[in-house]
């Protein structure tokens, strides 16, 4: 009894025990011919995180028996950690009756290492070895994607290994699919390729055009984004791998990097001039000025530190919203232009937003290609709008031309309306005031002829005026000759004061003149070369000879030679020496002239002196005696 009891525990604890295993199992994924294609998700792959990157295959199966993979909990499996190999177990059916031939693919054409291990029939395994560290063309299927065979018919347990490495994070998107259902989709898939990079291409011939006939900056600029645009989504895609570089997978690793920069830095570039920015919002175009200079630091740092910066293209959202929150901005404001950039860019921040959830792993449905290729529908989308948004500023500006062509049109029949009108009444004016100047004029015509008359009269006059002007004149000159004779007679004959002498000699000009008459009155000849030609020297009436240069004053070797006070009143004094015969005392003499007794004194020692050696000569000399002195001293 007791044995019986203890079968039947020991029966109900197996039977426990091989339910729990089958609850808790990993999930077959069947094949079926109905069913073309099959992504992985949830419990249906298994994981497990090797931190040392160093476990071989042989290690992961150990440690797969003894259960150290886990059921995936997400959608698709993620790589969080770039130092980590990540190992994943798959499970799939076996069906010897299958007609179609099977494959893996798996969607992130940018992991660095994958390695295959698939089942043979003897129950070991082979390894194939995929990755974009890889050349393109070691590739067994020609196609963007990663893509290995399976053998859903070999009569292995049908558990496949999958071993990733890469740089950075990833979605393990991995799917089932027959051959033949790859090479429709593929087909489809690159014709979808061809229609989106014929777009881009026509967008910017479009913009090309527009550049040519329109002449804005703000075309180049949209034109070398979609050029970047169409690049990066060429490395993201694989299709640059493929058709481009295919034997340079170094590159390959950071060129979408250096395309999603240069969209980035011209996609800024394109707002701040399709928004007029400069005007329409200052301080919003100096902040993406500034977002501009940290993306071109955050780019140089990237080339030259770590190019595994480039997996945070996360950075992009910053400029993005700018540019976003830029055309909202100004939208608000009245731009008009600003209102199919806004839409394109809430496309193009959708599918931003759906791909960093994706890569972030805080996507809560399964990745289709729908959600893979979002962004790239965003991107059309977004150009689509763009385009519209630039048609619709060129139909703007169309029509504010027009409005201003219409107002000018306007203003000018309004212009012409008032030059007719003024015109008229000009012409009113003009006649009204012919009429008053005809017969002004004949007015004055009859004045003119009474005038000329008047004229012909007062002519007769003014030529008899100007004969008795002429010879009164005559009269004048005779007179004024008559009138300074007598007065030099008057003066030189009579005892006169200084300021009467004055008015003959009132300045050092007029004695200077009288001394040079005096001096050269027999011509002039250089005392030193006995030259008689000359120039003028620097002091008034000195002379210089023209050939030895000598330059003799009008006072040199007379008896005013060195002579310190006034020379009019030097003449004064000698007139008065001569006339008192030497008589007047230097006392008499220092209060006429104003000057020191003892020069005085010393100048009419000097002029006794002459007077006393010259006496028969000047005796009977007249009125001419004391310019005698002066004479018969240059000669002494």
């Amino acid at each position: 009894m007791f044995k019986s009891l203890l079968r039947f525990l020991l029966s109900v604890i197996a039977f426990l025990g091989c339910s729990a295993l089958k609850i808790y199992a990993q999930t077959t994924v069947p094949v079926n011919d109905k069913v073309q294609q099959h992504i992985f998700e949830y419990n249906q792959v298994y994981c497990f995180e090797d931190t040392t990157g160093n476990i071989n295959f042989n290690q992961v199966r150990a440690l797969a028996m003894i259960g150290s993979f886990k059921a995936n909990k997400q959608p698709t499996p993620v790589t969080q950690n770039p130092h980590s190999a990540y190992w994943y177990r798959l499970k799939i059916g076996k069906n010897f009756n299958t007609k179609n031939s099977w494959m893996l693919e798996f969607f992130d054409q940018t992991i660095d290492s994958i390695t295959v291990y698939s089942p043979g029939i003897q129950n070991d395994y082979h390894a194939t070895y995929l990755g974009s560290s890889h050349p393109f063309t070691a590739r067994f299927y020609q196609h963007k994607n990663l893509s290995v065979n399976v053998n859903p018919g070999t009569d292995g347990e049908g558990v496949y290994y999958v071993r990733i490495k890469s740089t950075h994070s990833v979605n393990v998107i991995i799917v089932l699919r027959s051959v033949s259902w790859f090479i429709s989709y593929a087909l489809d898939e690159y014709f979808f390729f061809g229609v989106f990079y014929g777009m881009i291409l026509v967008f910017g011939l479009y913009n090309l055009m527009m550049f040519i006939a329109m002449r804005q900056v703000q075309y180049l600029y949209y034109i070398a984004y979609n050029l970047s645009i169409g690049l990066y989504e060429m490395c993201a895609d694989g299709i640059a791998y493929q058709y481009i570089w295919p034997n340079y997978p170094t590159w390959n690793q950071y060129a979408y990097g250096i395309a999603l920069f240069a969209a980035c830095i011209f996609a800024v570039l394109f707002t701040q001039s399709l928004l007029n920015l400069k005007v329409n919002a200052p301080r919003l175009n100096k902040a993406i000025g500034w977002v501009i200079i940290l993306r071109c630091l955050f780019f140089v740092g990237c080339i030259t530190i770590n190019n595994n910066w480039f997996n945070y293209k996360i950075i992009e959202f910053l400029p993005l919203s700018l540019a976003f929150y830029a055309g909202c901005y100004t939208l608000l404001r009245g731009y008009k232009p600003a209102r199919f950039f806004v839409i394109g860019y809430s496309f193009l921040l959708i599918g931003f937003i759906i791909k960093s959830c994706i890569a972030l792993n805080i996507w809560w449905l399964p990745v289709t290609e729908l959600d893979y290729y979002s962004l790239s529908v965003c991107f059309i989308m977004e150009m689509l709008f763009i385009s519209f948004a630039i048609g619709d500023k060129v139909r703007i500006l169309k029509n504010e031309k027009d409005d201003a062509q219409q107002r000018i049109i306007m203003q000018m029949k309004q212009n012409e309306e008032l030059k007719d009108g003024l015109n008229k009444r000009l012409e009113q004016q003009v006649q009204e005031r012919t009429k008053e100047l005809v017969e002004k004029s004949s007015m004055i015509a009859e004045q003119n002829e009474e005038l000329k008359l008047v004229n012909d009269l007062l002519q007769q006059q003014a030529e008899e005026i100007s004969r008795m002007n002429v010879l009164l004149e005559k009269d004048n000159i005779i007179l004024h000759n008559d009138i300074e004779k007598v007065t030099h007679d008057r003066v030189m004959s009579a005892e006169v004061d200084f300021e009467e002498f004055s008015k003959i000699y009132p300045d050092r000009e007029t004695c200077f003149k009288f001394l040079a008459d005096l001096k050269w009155e027999n011509g002039y000849a250089c005392r030193k070369c006995s030259n008689t030609h000359y120039g003028n020297g620097h002091l008034p009436y000195s002379r210089r000879c023209s050939k030895c240069g000598y330059e003799e004053s009008v006072i040199t070797y007379t008896i005013l030679q060195n002579t310190r006070i006034p020379i009019n009143k030097a003449f004064y004094m000698i007139f008065l020496m001569y006339s008192t015969k030497g008589k007047i005392s230097s006392h008499k003499l220092s209060d006429i002239l104003s000057i020191r007794q003892s020069t005085c004194w010393a100048y009419s020692s000097r002029i006794k002196k002459v007077m006393d050696s010259k006496k028969k000569e000047i005796r009977n000399a007249g009125n001419k005696g004391w310019s005698k002195l002066v004479i018969d001293s240059i000669e002494n």
